[in-house]
């Protein structure tokens, strides 16, 4: 049997969730991952003053070698059921290396459920060095529990997000923020700008590029070439012919260019646009077994789930070869009605024109299941969709599904770009 892969889990804020979320999980991952988190210790020592835990863990030095990452200091992280550690079984133990960049600040420097200079340093450093690992090979895959955007800023960071700054750690010429679920995929045009720019900057060539480049990306991810792709509308009603506005007219610009790219392939050359843009994954077919989402409803996570939706061939385009499907594109259509459609079957994929045309549909459908994936990276990176929570730190209510779906689904991710067949033998409860 081939290794299980192992993973990097940034901290993030360590004053909101995250440290009770990574502590309520460990154990689980651990079935399927060895782990390395990568983030301040002062959020988990924050939590000692708190009594209502749902878990128990204690501190120690490294069971396991750990990269060696200059001014950082290295621990074992174990977490228990039980505050009997004499009794504890192995099994019930989890356990991950843990590598803290910022030493220097401790929970004296840190108040739970606030956001601050520090806080903000310690998740930004975090995944500096957290995607440093992953780039350098000293892990299969990234996930990123979630950071505060203003604490970064107070700390000096001019970041929008996580997505724009591991693009520019990892030079990467194009990214795309993507929520894939059981139900429903959506791919954002623009992420973190106002709406009034998306109108301004609408363009047939910027758009045509994203529905290219995540049609390019998704069929990596699934193996299916004849993938269903359905374009947002801006406008109400897809502009009504004119009556609501023209941006329509762009947008139908952009599908025509989307579909053309596609039309022409070299004999035996590869079908991605994209094949200069550094992927983690291989665009050959997918083993056997190995879909990457489940069907809605499924007990089974992103992990160790089994697609049983019948796939529905189509006839090729206009002059291409019948033997080399491509990507199918649709619309504009009109958002208010399109989702609804997606999550019944009849496209494989959205792409939306911003934030929220995409997101707010998504997190209504799939609240506990939809991961952030990022589309363009040259690894494997995913995040629960969900914020730092400040209002809830330490109160042991935060539902930690979500970052185990976003776990789950890098560790099969990782397993399809090595094509090593990991699976759980257990779903996530």
């Amino acid at each position: 049997m081939p290794r299980p892969p192992c993973i990097v889990i940034t901290l993030g804020d360590p004053c909101g969730i995250s440290p009770e979320l990574l502590l309520r999980s460990l154990r689980a991952i651990n079935r399927w991952a060895s782990v390395i988190v990568v983030g301040s210790k002062a959020g988990v020592d924050l939590l000692d003053a708190y009594p209502e835990r749902k878990v128990f863990w204690r501190w120690g030095k490294a069971a396991l070698p750990a990269p060696e990452v200059p001014d950082a200091n290295v621990y074992g992280l174990w977490t228990s059921d039980s505050p009997d550690w004499q009794k504890s079984e192995s099994s019930l133990l989890g356990y991950a290396t843990w590598i803290d960049p910022t030493p220097a600040i401790t929970k004296l420097d840190l108040a739970l459920g606030e956001a601050s200079a520090a806080s903000g340093k310690c998740a930004v450093e975090g995944v500096r060095i957290g995607a440093g690992l992953v780039m350098a090979g000293k892990a299969d895959a990234l996930v990123t529990l979630p950071l505060s955007k203003s604490a970064a800023h107070q700390a000096g960071f001019n970041i929008p997000g996580h997505t724009e700054y591991l693009q520019e750690l990892a030079g990467s010429p194009i990214t795309r923020m993507a929520f894939v679920s059981p139900s429903l995929s959506v791919v954002l045009h623009t992420v973190h700008q106002s709406l009034k720019s998306v109108v301004d900057e609408l363009a047939a060539d910027a758009v045509a590029e994203t529905l290219v480049f995540s049609a390019d990306r998704f069929m990596q991810l699934t193996g299916k070439l004849d993938l269903k792709v359905a374009l947002c509308a801006l406008n109400p009603h897809a502009g009504e012919s004119g009556a609501f506005g023209e941006e329509e007219s762009i947008l139908g610009e952009a599908l025509v260019q989307a579909e053309a790219s596609f039309m022409d392939f070299s004999a035996g050359g590869s079908p991605s646009p994209f094949a200069h843009v550094a992927s983690p994954f291989d665009p050959g077919p997918i083993p056997a077994g190995w879909d990457i989402f489940p069907v809605q409803g499924s007990s089974f996570s992103a992990l160790g789930g089994h697609r049983d939706i019948e796939v529905i061939s189509r006839s090729p385009l206009p002059d291409k070869p019948p033997n080399r499907p491509s990507p199918q594109f649709y619309g504009p259509l009109p958002a208010d009605t399109l989702f609804q459609r997606a999550a019944k079957g009849e496209f494989d994929l959205v792409i939306a024109l911003y934030h929220d045309q995409g997101l707010i549909p998504i997190k209504v459908l799939e609240p506990s299941r939809a991961v952030n994936l990022t589309l363009g990276l040259p690894f494997i990176r995913t995040s629960p969709d969900h914020g730092t929570a400040f209002d809830k730190a330490g109160r042991w209510q935060a539902d930690p599904t979500n970052f185990l779906e976003a776990t789950a689904l890098a560790i099969r991710l990782a397993g399809r770009a090595k094509h090593e067949p990991w699976k759980a033998d257990v779903p996530v409860a």
